[in-house]
């Protein structure tokens, strides 16, 4: 049996690294899906070539029939609900007898806080405090993805806090996030910019960071790289590939204790649950 294409969806950037980068993790999944047979083809909504069309019409030509599209998204924000929807919609008209499985996005899940933190440890600083940062969105749900990010990259490891804030259409903003982490007695703060790729937006982390940190000299505030092309994340994009063939879409299971074995919850894994009396439910 003849596995079905594998699409990658991603919004675009005006940055030619981030572009770049985005090539070469679509590259290193096409490497991994090879093995099995499975044609791998990606592109942008907007903003950058390769266009998305593009690269539909490209796997559409070997093979019009299904196809699995995987939204390279950290949330499921308005890109990945609605905006690539919608531009797979339109290439059910441009090629008929087409048709999709829609993967979900990509976090929260294990393989990406474990990347966020080799991030922050790479800056060199001793238990430092961390910002998690990610792009923001009107979408509170996927707001609230960054917030439980933050939340288990804390959970287990040395960090003294960890904090969350937005670089763009919601609160806290950079600046305030650093401000909280000063005002709970942070001295050393690692800025853990919760991004894929380069681009835009994780340029402005890094600025508006500089500019916080250059009015409070006795800071020592850092950013650390975007999570960026490799193995893992191609691995977790495979993984949502297959996910979405076998129909296996469970709800928070990527990063369940009894699944995962989490920094300090190892023991978990595999465990028997045990539930807490109910004296009210005699059955």
């Amino acid at each position: 049996m003849t596995c079905p294409p594998l699409l990658l969806a991603a919004h675009g950037t005006r940055d030619q690294a981030g572009v770049d980068a985005f090539a070469a993790l679509a590259g290193r999944v096409g490497k991994l899906a090879a093995a099995d047979g499975t044609r791998v083809a990606g592109g942008f909504i907007e903003l950058s070539a390769p266009a998305l069309r593009a690269a539909v019409a490209d796997l559409a030509a070997a093979s019009p029939g299904p196809m699995v599209a995987v939204p390279l998204m950290l949330s499921a924000a308005g890109h990945a609900k609605g905006d690539i929807p919608a531009a797979l919609a339109r290439e059910r008209h441009r090629h008929p007898g087409l048709t999709w499985t829609y993967a979900r996005p990509l976090g929260p899940h294990a393989t990406l806080i474990d990347l966020l933190a080799k991030r922050v440890d790479a800056e060199g600083v001793e238990e430092p405090a961390v910002l998690v940062v990610g792009r923001g969105s009107t979408d509170p749900d996927a707001n609230a993805d960054v917030v439980k990010t933050a939340r288990l990259l804390w959970e287990g490891r040395d960090y003294p806090l960890a904090e969350t804030a937005f670089v763009s259409l919601a609160r806290p903003g950079v600046a305030e996030g650093l401000e909280r982490c000063r005002l709970l007695g942070a001295r050393q703060i690692v800025v853990a910019r919760y991004f894929l790729f380069p681009g835009v937006l994780p340029d402005r982390v890094t600025e508006q960071a500089a500019a916080y940190a250059a009015d409070h000299p006795e800071l020592d505030i850092r950013c650390s790289d975007v999570l960026g092309d490799c193995d893992e994340i191609a691995a977790l994009v495979y993984e949502r590939y297959h996910e979405a063939l076998t129909g296996d879409i469970r709800m928070n299971c990527d990063m369940c204790v009894y699944r995962i074995a989490r920094p300090g919850f190892e023991h978990r894994v595999g465990a028997p649950a045990h539930p807490h009396h109910h004296p009210h439910d005699h059955v």
